[in-house]
């Protein structure tokens, strides 16, 4: 029997690698676990519908209040558009950032109750247990989008219905919120107390937001904070 070549193996060996087929249940049993934890975070929804009209309060203040006196008062100068269209995509950003950098207190508050720990006992991937939390952001940011749609048509604020345009809005929004609830899980592990992680969310959802052009145009900031707003993500 001759001798195999250097880096050669039968077919069949069990050296060869795990075959297609075996690939290919991993990559779905990878995403059916990541969509059963989007669904577990969604069906608390289900339990507390309430937790939707609690949420749609402050979008609901910044156009009604903020955005229709501003629109009245002509103090910030937008152009021909009126400030109100303006502002509500701005509202929606920061609605989208809002619930992602606040999702991980929901983690603190699930490792204090040891739910954490029953989840990583189990056979799911640690990745698959992040990503499903993020599409869940994601989902939960989307109805704060139907929301803010809602308010923006019943105060006559002009919208692009195009479908390539909507899909656009859904892309951003998911990933908006799924790279955002990510870095909010990442604080979550490093902190040990709700109240340090709601100061440390402070912290970085009031600078994101004042510092983009969410409900100012760029050209009334000074130059300094033009050069932040430049790199801030929650720039439009």
């Amino acid at each position: 029997m001759r001798p195999l070549k250097p880096g050669a193996w039968p077919v069949g060996s069990a050296d060869a690698g795990p075959r297609p087929i075996s690939l290919l249940r991993q990559v779905l049993g990878f995403i059916d676990k990541t969509l059963v934890i989007a669904e577990l975070e969604v069906r608390k929804l289900r339990h507390e519908p309430t937790e939707l009209l609690t949420r749609a309060v402050q979008p609901a203040l910044w156009l009604l209040i903020f955005g229709e006196v501003f629109t009245r008062a002509r103090a910030i100068p937008t152009g021909d558009l009126p400030y109100l269209d303006f502002m509500a995509p701005g509202i929606l950003a920061q609605r989208v950032l809002f619930i992602a950098i606040f999702f991980g207190i929901a983690i603190i508050w699930e490792r204090d109750l040891g739910i954490v720990h029953k989840f990583l006992a189990t056979p799911t991937p640690r990745a698959a247990l992040v990503l499903g939390k993020a599409l869940s952001a994601g989902l939960r940011g989307l109805t704060q989008g139907v929301i803010v749609y809602v308010l923006a048509v019943l105060l006559g604020v002009k919208t692009n219905w195009n479908v390539l345009s909507m899909l656009g809005v859904v892309a951003v929004i998911l990933l908006g919120a799924a790279f955002f609830s990510t870095f909010s899980l990442i604080i979550a592990c490093l902190v040990k107390t709700r109240e340090r992680f709601m100061g440390i969310g402070q912290l970085m959802t009031m600078p994101l937001f004042f510092a983009s052009n969410a409900i100012y145009p760029l050209a009334m900031m000074p130059d300094w904070l033009q050069v932040i707003s430049q790199v801030n993500p929650l720039t439009i």
